[in-house]
């Protein structure tokens, strides 16, 4: 009995437990439950309607992906011409080595084999290397970009022993003239990580060069072409399987230049042992004909990538044949100046072209005592303005110099492009110098003193200039003041149109000067050649026409006032730079002319010869 009371007590007691709010509490957990369950079926439903209908296409091409491969077709690069057809930079069919590393396995073990089996060198390492580094698993990696016949036989006995290593057919660059043109059309090397990082990657995949220097650079654009690609079916290894259809490539536009390798020859050759530059330009368009630095080099090295050792040997030859003179040489004109501070006189400082200046072969500022001598050192009695240029005086022009001013004659001498650069289309060309005192201020931190003007008078002193410079100014006086800027491409032609990449280039505004000053000049220019007094006299026979021209000797150090140059054994190397500009012919110009022979005396004598045999060769007059 109390063993069944007990009973009944605690089942009551437990009874009473149970109280309206746990039943609410128990009735709203099961909600939750219910409502978790249909938010969570109502998200999968929602999921499977995105992958199914919304994001179908989206899944369906990266599932495709996997199977098929994008793989690009690089463009052929345009060829370079001179204007009469020639080839100058062409491409050629060749074999390379490539290697894709998804397929190769062991990568390391393989390139070792490689290594031993073709010689391969530290450089071509080092380069697939640093591809490598910045390529996908996928890409085709070169490891050598020209094989020989007999590399590709070695190879295809061997080849079941290297999956993912292929012998590939494309096109390199080669440059038939060689050092002829190496500066002018320039070469095109190897991308590197710091070019491809600027580059839009998509065009250039699949290119492994770009233009690094000459035409080659300036034109990478035109030259270049579009990239094309190919998809291509795939196994889970990579292994291509079959093509699925691609878009060609568009090649690069070829380039017409009005370069004649002929005359440029002649301008390289004529230069003899002579290390300088020679550059010819038609004086009515400003169209290059002949741009010849000295010494040059090879460009071919360059294409596939030239070994440290060759190349530093290059950079450390004291003759400096990487450097392009013709563009970036900066050297003191010397005498050649003379004709355009002459007309500065006549036109800036209304001079008296007839007044007449003693020469005693030395001349002296004001209060001083120091001499500036003259290259005649017996003088020239008096001489007027044409006698001047024709025998080239130096007295007369410090004095002339003196009485412009620095600051008017500078001036003048920049709408001749001194001190300018000319525009051509070309990168890496420089600036020159004509100074002022607002230049001395700000780059010499110094106040002008009139010495300095004595000398700039006759092209000496800070006076640099570029043989392109010279052959511009020459050319604008060939023209009686009108400005030309000086170009080297023709025309480009893509797609079987041909057009002029300088059609819409602004015509530079022309020099206004009295006609009778042109005239003046040009006829003291033409005294120059054709008359006994002149200092190129020696050049002017037997010739059908007349060139106008001026000599240059320009000093490398200064002489002492006690110093005789003439007597002084002097290294090579500090010699006189012999300069000359001239047009021809003097009265209907075809051709203007700049030659820099370095270190090689006067003028007249080393630089004439060479700019006479450049004219006779374009005019076609025989030897």
């Amino acid at each position: 009995m109390r063993g069944g009371r007990r009973s009944t007590a605690i089942s009551d007691g437990l009874r009473t437990r149970h109280t309206p709010f746990d039943s609410r509490m128990f009735l709203s957990r099961i909600a939750l439950c219910v409502i978790g369950m249909l938010l969570a079926t109502g998200l999968l439903v929602a999921r499977l309607v995105y992958l199914q209908i919304v994001g179908q296409e989206h899944y369906a091409t990266l599932s495709r992906d996997n199977r098929i491969r994008i793989s690009p077709l690089p463009p052929n690069r345009g060829v370079i011409f001179d204007r009469n057809g020639e080839v100058l930079a062409d491409n050629i069919p060749t074999y390379s080595l490539e290697v894709v590393p998804v397929r190769a396995g062991d990568l390391k073990r393989v390139v070792a084999d490689l290594t031993e089996l073709l010689g391969l060198t530290e450089d071509e390492l080092q380069r697939f290397n640093s591809t490598l580094r910045r390529s996908k698993p996928y890409d085709r990696i070169p490891l050598r970009l020209q094989l020989s016949e007999e590399e590709i036989a070695r190879f295809a006995v061997r080849m079941p022993r290297f999956p993912g290593v292929e012998v590939r057919a494309h096109r390199v660059r080669t440059y038939p003239y060689g050092n002829l043109t190496s500066h002018v059309v320039g070469y095109v090397g190897r991308i590197s990580q710091a070019e491809m990082d600027l580059l839009d990657r998509s065009a250039y995949s699949g290119t492994l060069h770009i233009g690094k220097s000459g035409i080659e650079k300036s034109y990478e654009t035109l030259l270049h072409g579009s990239a094309g690609y190919e998809e291509i079916e795939t196994d889970v290894t990579g292994r291509p399987l079959r093509s699925l259809g691609s878009v060609a490539p568009l090649s690069g536009n070829d380039l017409t230049l009005s370069l004649d390798i002929k005359l440029q020859k002649v301008a390289y050759d004529a230069l003899g042992e002579h290390s300088g530059a020679v550059v010819a330009l038609e004086p009515a368009t400003g169209r290059i004909l002949a741009m010849a630095s000295k010494p040059s080099f090879d460009p071919t090295p360059f294409v596939n990538g030239i070994s440290r050792k060759a190349y530093e040997l290059l950079q450390q030859d004291p003759e400096r044949p990487l450097y392009d003179r013709a563009l970036r040489g900066l050297y003191p004109p010397g005498s050649t100046v003379k004709p355009f501070v002459a007309m500065a006189g006549l036109e800036a400082a209304k001079l008296n072209p007839a007044k007449r200046v003693s020469c005693p072969g030395w001349y002296s500022l004001p209060g001083s005592s120091h001499r500036y001598r003259d290259s005649f050192r017996r003088g020239h009695g008096a001489v007027d303005l044409r006698y001047a240029v024709t025998s080239s005086c130096d007295v007369y022009f410090y004095k002339l110099a003196v009485y412009i001013g620095i600051d008017k004659l500078h001036d003048y001498m920049e709408r001749f492009g001194f001190g300018q650069k000319t525009g051509i289309d070309l990168d890496g060309e420089m600036r020159g110098l004509f100074p002022s005192r607002e230049w001395k201020r700000r780059v010499r931190k110094s106040d002008w003193s009139l010495g300095e003007t004595v000398i700039s008078g006759i092209g000496q002193g800070y006076v640099q200039a570029t043989p392109l410079q010279l052959a511009r100014a020459a050319a604008i006086m060939a023209n009686r003041g009108q400005v030309v800027t000086p170009r080297l491409v023709d025309t480009a032609r893509a797609g079987g149109k041909t057009r002029d990449p300088h059609a819409d280039d602004p015509r530079p505004p022309a020099i206004e000067a009295d006609p009778k000053h042109w005239k003046l000049i040009v006829d003291a220019m033409v005294d120059v050649v054709h008359s006994g007094r002149g200092t190129a006299s020696r050049i002017g026979g037997g010739l059908p026409f007349r060139i106008a021209a001026k000599t240059g000797t320009a000093q490398v150090f200064s002489v002492g006032q006690r110093q005789n140059y003439r007597t002084m054994k002097v290294k090579k190397k500090l010699r006189d730079h012999a300069l000359f500009i001239a047009f021809a012919p003097a009265q209907e110009p075809k051709i203007a002319v700049a030659v820099v022979a370095e270190n090689s005396g006067f003028g007249g004598k080393v630089a004439a010869p060479i700019a006479r045999a450049l004219i006779t060769h374009y005019l076609q007059v025989p030897p």
